[in-house]
């Protein structure tokens, strides 16, 4: 979680002029970057690519594929930082990864306005790679800095960046529809965006770190007293896995949907996705007004099970009402699930390190990567395209059924 070796004291950090509100705005800015931009910001834009004809929906999926396994192989990298750092002596800090990762965010998704097809698979491949170390690198660097600081409870701020990225990017698309833009000049604009945003948070994100700051070092809080059994770690890790395949049908697919279900012509089409990353940003917020003593294995089951309401609502209820409704249930628990998954494995395995975080990330990832190519299987199977996005819909919250089921065992089996 907050695993950055020699890092500073809090005099250090306020000595630089950084409170604690800054760190925590700073690494909410960072996820909305990285991830509200350079991930999702493919979503609202992907029926605008389909408009100009550059891809059809089988090459869509393959792309959002390849940025999540981009997210995979980030996430591996930084698990591995450790041993890399054992052999070459030191590796970048969590804020240096960070910054990084944000440089090549902006710079990956400014080319992709430019017409060259053939590279956009490499650009969204390396732009998984970006986003994976910018989140893990700004959570971790952020919320030791909050611990030190004395204010932990601020850490849910960082995990509003997401569904504020994502309402930036999901509400212009609509006016940029209307404008009649082409997708590249919304790759453009949002490259641009993003360009501006990294520039707001980059002294922030410089002036809290120690020289020689190593990411995946020692963790910086104190171990608790009894050890948890592997096999509690094992599933929690298998059962946050299964909400990256849970989340990402809707994620990916969430506008291409709703247009095929509503009329032609209809404006909402462009504001489900704002309304998903609303809920995104309201759900991390909420997440900081619970109590620190709930068992956060409770809290996961019930948001794995408001998602799939959230999914179930749009299969249902296939229209304005059943669509937003079903983005604000999907959007919710989004981020907080990933809060709350990093706290447990916090108290799972205190002395764990990038290991154990980079761990939960990876299979996060491969839950990411199997849902795509498995709509388009499934569209290809169905007798509609509406058919087939109902079937991928419904075995995605099949899935966040049982990652909700696996939680409520663990809790059961090893109360606290």
């Amino acid at each position: 979680m907050d695993q950055v070796s020699s890092s500073p004291s809090p005099a250090r950090v306020q000595a630089a002029g950084v409170a604690p509100l800054q760190v925590a705005l700073a690494g909410m800015v960072a996820l909305a970057v990285a991830m509200g931009i350079g991930r999702f910001a493919f979503t609202p834009l992907l029926p605008m690519m389909l408009h100009d004809g550059v891809v059809d929906i089988a090459t869509g999926s393959w792309l959002a594929t390849a940025n999540y396994a981009g997210y995979l192989a980030g996430a591996l990298l930084y698990m591995a930082l450790p041993w890399i750092g054992r052999r070459l002596g030191n590796v970048p800090g969590n804020a240096a990864l960070a910054r990084g990762g944000l440089v090549a965010t902006v710079l990956l998704t400014g080319v992709l306005a430019f017409p060259w097809p053939a590279s956009w698979p490499l650009l969204r491949f390396l732009a998984g790679v970006a986003s994976a170390l910018v989140f893990l690198g700004t959570a971790n660097w952020c919320m030791g800095q909050l611990t030190r600081l004395g204010q932990p409870q601020l850490a849910g701020l960082i995990f509003c960046g997401p569904g504020l990225g994502i309402v930036a990017t999901g509400l212009p698309t609509g006016a940029m529809v209307a404008a009649g833009w082409s997708a590249a000049a919304g790759w453009a604009t949002f490259a641009a965006l993003a360009a501006v945003l990294c520039a707001v948070v980059w002294q922030v994100l410089r002036a809290g770190e120690a020289p020689g700051a190593a990411a995946g070092g020692p963790a910086a809080v104190q171990a608790l007293p009894a050890a948890h059994p592997v096999a509690q770690r094992a599933l929690h890790a298998l059962a946050y896995g299964l909400a990256g395949l849970g989340y990402i049908v809707t994620a990916t697919f969430l506008p291409v949907i709703a247009r095929a279900a509503l009329p032609a012509g209809s404006a909402w089409p462009d504001l489900f996705w704002p309304v998903f990353g609303a809920g995104v940003a309201l759900g991390a917020w909420l997440s900081t007004r619970i109590a620190p003593h709930r068992d956060r294995r409770w809290l996961l089951a019930g948001a794995y099970l408001l998602q799939a309401g959230g999914i179930a609502l749009g299969v249902l209820w296939p229209g304005p009402a059943g669509f937003a409704l079903g983005s604000l249930l999907l959007g919710l628990p989004f981020t907080a699930i990933t809060f709350f998954a990093l706290q447990e494995a916090r108290h799972q395995w205190p002395q764990a390190g990038a290991g154990f975080t980079g761990l939960l990330t990876a299979l996060y990832g491969i839950g990411q990567i199997a849902g795509p190519p498995m709509a388009a299987a499934l569209l290809a199977q169905a007798g509609s395209r509406a058919q087939g996005f109902d079937w991928a819909l419904a075995v995605a919250g099949s899935v966040l059924v049982l990652g909700a089921g696996l939680y409520a065992f663990m809790a059961r089996r090893w109360p606290k």
